[in-house]
Parts: structure tokens; sequence; C-alpha cells
């Protein structure tokens, strides 16, 4: 009793306690999941100009996306093409809300008629366009349909958001005119041009080990280039990769396998309770049920020539006499055992035409009533014609076949070679001869079929092939992923290189992987590894296994580069160049003394070279590619005067103007002018958007649902 009443004495003080731990908890659960808006953040994929994109439906449009793109197309690229039209529509957005471009009921209407005004549903009975018939049909869909109505009104919202859009790029290309003045320059640009006498000094003429760029030059030239080297997030990885491979073991056993069915077997029939013989493949008669019961590749049954078969084994194949059999031999990543079926002479290319009767249900027979029956009995009956007057092909072709690719050349199919047609095709135009006229049925309906022309006849080998891929067995699966294992804790307990280098593994570095990334070289699109160098609590030195399509990636996270200005060494192989080329270019400069061009070509070891009619246009030198800035000098100078050395492209360079050629003046410039202002417009709506986007505030968070 003593414990209870201190207990209501302090029942008070005891609720402050249990409130405060309770908060606490709370407190620390919203912390974890991201704050109070952390049900916000989950809904919620991207932010542009303070306009939320919400996931549900940024995913519905990527799941449309992808239907349409089709099954070769990555998720990715429908996030990306989702992504990209929702950030334009909301920088256009805002631009129509602050310019003020709205589409009134009555411009609707208009746009309306005019994109529907050859529609037979909404024009009258003098053929035009009936707004009454509009009207009837929505106020139809409204009261009948709630999708189609809704498919509607989402037609009349796209039609007025092209409207806008193209309101919107007329008032910007209006304003990209060019003046009469930068007509006269444009044509200046082409029409101006100087002759010049000049000396390069290549960079090269310095060796790379006279000028050193320290780190420190390396960085200040970043920070006063910043635009230039500004990154976004991204992660550094390496790794090794481990790929299910048939052992040894492996090989001998599928050899062993394919051996096996060349030879007659033993075999007790528990129905007979005998023992009986089973044929081999050498000795079985159904060769084609024994090949597809027997081999991953099913039998083909096609005539082939010498040089369709590989070099290492078709001497040996093509001399079999009939019944005899090979093997096994190894095929690429086979094995096989192979038999002649048979061996006969037939022409190695053909000229032959065709007419197509196609009848309801063939994959070409769309629109077509007549039976298989009936397709027949045309078939024949244009056979019969044919044979008596070979002239009426062409005639029949062109009224009859449903192949359209060619009925208008008189069902012409050119010169081909064996095994290019469907097998009966195939069979008839190289078993028979020339001259010949038949009908052949094959799945796209029946054939009328002229064999024109053939070849001289050659051998020609029929071959029945068992072929047994050779694949890891469960074992060396099992062997692969134990040393996978263990590969994967030797690194996270050691040096991953030193650990590799151990196991013969080659280390592959990747650098600068975007968040958005879906392929990784030498591995292909790995989404998950991307994602899981991005996760929150992935640190530096991290490494995890990854399955991947045919074996294992084990990765190591190796940096996280901010948002910002890109690290010293990543922008090394960028900066040391131009570094390098700078103070070649001083040293360079420093030991010209001479002031004419013989001179200073002759201390040099260099040539004096000439360029002619050189303008601002195409400001390239010979021997020296493109160099605007030294041609522009040039331009700068008077005539006769010789510069001082300036830095080019692939050298330093001296010139001396010999003659300044300026165009004749013109009239007018109006011309130019027109002709510069149709390409500045040409870009405008790209350029538009792109200097939106890049203005815009954007928060994107698609890595973190894709």
């Amino acid at each position: 009793m003593a414990v209870l009443n201190k207990i209501r004495q302090r029942s008070v003080f005891l609720i402050i306690i249990i409130a405060l731990a309770l908060f606490s908890f709370v407190l620390a659960d919203v912390i974890r999941n991201g704050g109070m808006v952390s049900q916000k953040s989950q809904n919620t994929i991207a932010t542009i100009n303070g306009e939320d994109i919400e996931r549900e439906q940024f995913a519905r449009q990527v799941e449309a996306y992808q239907r349409n793109l089709g099954p070769n197309a990555s998720s990715m690229q429908a996030v990306n093409m989702v992504w990209d039209m929702n950030v334009r529509q909301a920088v256009l957005e805002e631009e129509f809300e602050e310019v003020g471009i709205r589409i009134e009921e009555a411009q609707l209407r208009r746009m309306l008629r005019e994109e529907l005004a050859n529609n037979p549903n909404f024009t009258n009975e003098a053929g035009t366009f009936d707004e009454n018939r509009l009207k009837e049909y929505v106020a139809t869909l409204k009261a009948t349909s709630p999708a189609a109505y809704q498919q509607w009104l989402d037609f009349e919202t796209s039609i007025a958001k092209a409207a806008r859009e193209d309101i919107y790029f007329s008032m910007v290309r209006a304003g990209m005119g060019a003046t009469l003045t930068e007509g006269e320059q444009v044509y200046r640009r082409s029409g101006d041009n100087v002759d010049l006498r000049f000396v390069q000094i290549p960079y090269s003429s310095v060796p790379d080990s006279e000028v050193e760029v320290s780190k420190s030059e390396i960085k200040s030239y970043m920070e006063a280039h910043p635009k230039r080297f500004q990154t976004e997030a991204s992660r550094n990885i390496r790794y090794v990769k481990y790929t299910e491979e048939a052992s040894v073991e492996d090989d001998a056993e599928v050899k062993e396998e394919v051996a096996r069915l060349l030879e007659d077997r033993e075999e007790f029939n528990s129905v007979t309770e005998t023992t009986e013989t089973v044929p081999g493949f050498g000795s079985i008669e159904d060769v084609e049920s024994f090949v597809n019961n027997n081999s991953d590749v099913k039998y083909i049954g096609r005539f082939l020539f010498r040089d369709d078969l590989s070099s290492q084994h078709g001497d040996a194949l093509f001399n079999l006499e009939a019944g005899e059999t090979y093997g096994p031999y190894k095929d690429g990543n086979a094995w096989k055992v192979s038999r002649m079926v048979e061996k006969v002479q037939i022409p190695d290319s053909a000229k032959a035409r065709h007419i197509l009767v196609t009848f309801q249900g063939t994959p070409v027979g769309q629109g077509v009533t007549r039976s298989k029956n009936e397709a027949q009995q045309l078939a024949d009956s244009i056979t019969s014609v044919v044979r008596n007057n070979k002239d009426a092909f062409a005639e029949l072709a062109a009224q009859y076949s449903a192949d359209a690719s060619n009925k208008e050349e008189a069902g012409d199919l050119g010169w081909f070679r064996p095994n290019t047609m469907v097998p009966a095709f195939n069979d008839y135009v190289f078993m028979n001869d020339a001259g010949d006229i038949g009908v052949v049925e094959t799945e796209f309906g029946f054939h009328v079929i002229h064999i024109e022309e053939q070849t001289e006849e050659m051998d020609a080998v029929k071959l029945a092939t068992i072929s047994r891929q050779i694949e890891p067995s469960e074992k060396s699966l099992n062997d692969l992923f134990a040393e996978v294992t263990k590969f994967e804790i030797a690194a996270g307990e050691g040096d991953f290189e030193e650990v590799a280098k151990e196991n013969n593994k080659e280390v592959r570095p990747v650098q600068e992987i975007n968040p958005l990334d879906e392929s990784i070289p030498g591995i292909g699109q790995q989404r998950r590894v991307i994602q899981w160098a991005f996760e929150d609590d992935a640190e530096v030195g991290d490494i995890r296994r990854f399955d991947v399509s045919d074996g294992y990636v084990v990765a190591q996270l190796t940096a996280k580069n901010k948002k910002g200005l890109k690290s010293v060494e990543s922008a090394s192989s960028t900066v040391l160049p131009i570094l390098q080329k700078q103070k070649k270019a001083e040293i360079i400069k420093n030991r010209i003394s001479a002031e004419s061009l013989d001179a200073i070509a002759q201390s040099e070891g260099v040539e004096v070279n000439s360029a002619n009619s050189v303008n601002l246009e195409n400001p390239t030198l010979p021997g020296g590619g493109s160099e605007p800035k030294i041609v522009g000098a040039a331009f700068a100078l008077d005539q006769g005067e010789v510069s001082k050395p300036l830095e080019g492209n692939r050298g330093v360079y001296v010139i001396e103007v010999v003659q300044k050629n300026r165009a004749a003046d013109m009239d007018s410039y109006r011309s130019y002018a027109s002709r510069e202002t149709t390409a500045r417009r040409a870009n405008v709506n790209e350029g538009v958007i792109t200097a939106l986007e890049e203005s815009a505030e954007i928060e994107d968070k698609r890595a973190n649902f894709y």
C-alpha cells in the first residue's frame, strides 16, 4: 500500500516521463524516415520551381511509354523520356503564366474546327464542318462513356497546349532577327580575306619533360573556369567479375554423352520383361526424330554446299558416305556428331518468279475472304494458264499475287541461293529443272512458281547433326559460388587490389558513375550496382556481391564525389594538356628573338608557309588546321605588318600580312540578314527549353525510385 501511495503522489511526474519517452520514440522514427515530410518525399519524384510531380502519376506515364517503346527498351529509357517531357511541360507552363498566354474557348473551338475539318463524323451533307455535330458527339460521350469523355478532354488539353507553345515560340522567334549591320558582318566573314605568310613552331618541339604542372596549378585553372568543371554527385567503384564457365570435367562429360548416342545400347523393357537393343545414331532409321529428341538444335534437313560448312570439319563432313557418321567433334561451345543423310547435285543459285495466292487466316491474308480450297483451285487454274502461255504470268501476278513487293514486276524474285526461301518453296526450285512451273503450299498460301534459270549443278549434302552445348555443371556452379564468397570475405578483410591479384582476377575501375546511369563498362546494364553505390548508408570501402546474367560481380565503393567542382584528379586529364600547352607556348615565345619570318624559320628549323584568301568563316591554315585566333589576329594587322608570337591550337605562330582583300560593298545586305535570321530561328525551340531548364530550380529524386 505504501508503494501505491507513492505512485499516486507522483502520478503527474510519471505521466510527464511517459509522455517524454513516447515523444522521443516518435521523434526518432521521424528522423529515421527523413523528417516530418517523409511521407511527401516518398510520394514526390521531383519538384520543379516549387511544383511537385507525384510518384504515382509519373509511374503511370513510365508504364505507358515502356509499352510504346517495346521490349527492347530499358525502364530507364522510359523514365528519362517521361522526365524530359515533365520538365519541359513544367518550365513552359510557368512561362505561359508569366507571359499571360491563354487559350480562350473561342480560340479552342476554332482550332478544333481546323483539326477536325476533314473528319466525316463532324461534317454535314455539304461536306463542311458542323459544330452542332461536334457538340452532340461530346455530349453523348459525357453521358454514356466517362472514360471516352476523359480522353476527349485530354485531346482538347493537348490541342490547347500545342497552341500555347506555338504562340510562345513564335514570340521568341520574332525577337531573333538579324539587323542589316549583322547581315553585312555575315557577308564580310566570308567575303573579306587575307593573304599571309607564317611560321608555325609546333608545341611538340618542346618535350613534355621540360614542363611540369602541379596539382595547385590545375586547381587554380579549375577555379578560374568553374563552369567547365561543374559536376553532379557521382560515385567511383571497382569490381572483379566471375563468369560461369564449364570446367574441363564438364567438357569431357558432354563429349562422352554425345559419343554414347552413336552406339546401340541394351535396355530392359519392364512391360515385356526382356532386354531390347535400342539403336543409336549410327543405325537409327528415323534420323529426324532422333536428332530432335537428343539435340539442343533441332533437325534442319536442308542441302548444304562445301562453303556452308565450317573450315575445320567441313572436308570430313562433306566426304562422308550416306549413313556414315563423324564425331564427336567440337564446334564452338558445343560437342557434335553428324550423319550423312543424302548427297545430291543441285544448282548453287536460281532465278524464279511466283504468284502468291493467299487465303483467310494466312499471315498475308488480312481482308481476304477466300477459303483454302478456293485458293488452291485458283492457284491450279493459274498454273494451267501459264504453262500454256508464259507471257500471261506478268498480268496474272499483277491481278492475283498477294506479294506486294514484286507483283508489279511479274512476281520476279531475282537470283537467290539454296535455303534462302521457306523449305517447300526452296525444295521445288532446286529439286526441279529450269522452265518448270508448279504449285507449292507454304504458311503464306499457294505459290505458283516458274523456275526461269539455274546455274550449273554442284555437290550438296544433307546432314543430320546432334549438338550439345558445353555448360557448367551444378558442381562447377557451386564451386564458383564458393570461390566468389571466399573472395568477397577476403577483400572485405584486406586490400581489394591485393586479394584480386592473389586470385588472378582483373580489377576494373569505373569513375564518375551518375545516379541515373544504368550501364557499367564490362558488365552492361546493372542498375542494382549503381543504386547500391548511391545508398545513404553506403560507405567508401564497402564491398558487395551481385548476381549478373553470366556469373557474379564483386564491387567495392572507392569514392563518393559530391556535387560541385570536380576533384583535381578527375579533371587533370582535361586540364593538364591545356596547361602544358600554355607553358610550352611561353618557352617557344621566349626563345624567338629574330624579327623576320625567314630568320625565325631558320633558327627554329621550320619552313615559311603561305596561305591565300583566308577568311573568318573558314579560318584554316595549310598544315595547321583550324586556327581562328591566328586568322582573327591577321585581320587586325596592317598590310606588310609582322605579328608578335601568337598561341594557336597546334603551335606558336608568327604571321605576316601580305595583302588584305576587302569584298566589294553591296547596295543591300538584306539577303544576308534574312539568311542569318533563318539560321538563328532554326534552333529556337531547343535553345529556349535548354535555357529554361538550366535556370529552373529542379529537385530530382528519380534515383530514389528507379
